[in-house]
């Protein structure tokens, strides 16, 4: 009988995460949507996936390439606890500001609405309680804020570009 895993992935199920004694409680199949309840009906807590700490949220953080006519999007699902969330949201969103518009479209629609997503991301995350990660691992870097990188302005070229550009169809449209 193959051994259950923990919905985290992280490694077998040890002692009596999914079965209380004397029931008939066992994890959801791959993939299902059903919540993991442990004995009696009672949901497990959701730990980070990166440090193990307790106090997590399952969110989805974004990036996005654009590269004249092509496009590259990524994401990277939660849970995550409060630093490693604000650590990804920040990676991510650091990578966006960089490479992120140059595309036509990824201009004007899809990098604007990536930001968007990894800003509402880093409220849901920032909220959270701190929590102290599982012995024996670590949080994640949460570096410097996006906006004391320094390539984090490159965004500044493209944006300026986009300006110019409906300055000039204003006026001479005129």
């Amino acid at each position: 009988m193959a051994t259950p895993h923990h919905p985290t992935g992280h490694g077998p199920v040890t002692g009596n995460q999914y079965d209380a004694p004397g029931s008939q409680v066992h994890p959801p199949a791959w993939g299902s949507s059903a919540p993991v309840t442990g004995g009696h009906g009672h949901p497990y807590p959701v730990v980070c996936r990166a440090c193990g700490g307790r106090s997590a949220v399952d969110f989805k953080v974004r990036a996005h390439t654009g590269i004249l006519v092509m496009m590259r999007f990524e994401h990277l699902d939660g849970p995550f606890c409060r630093d490693c969330g604000l650590a990804v949201v920040r990676q991510m969103t650091y990578r966006t500001l960089i490479i992120g518009w140059w595309g036509p479209l990824s201009l004007v629609i899809l990098n604007p609405l990536t930001l968007v997503w990894n800003l509402v991301a880093h409220l849901k995350y920032r909220a959270l309680a701190p929590s102290a990660p599982a012995p024996g691992r670590t949080h994640l870097d949460t570096g410097p804020p996006v906006l004391r990188r320094p390539l984090a302005y490159v965004t500044l070229i493209p944006l300026a570009w986009a300006v110019w550009v409906v300055t000039q169809i204003v006026s001479h449209s005129t």
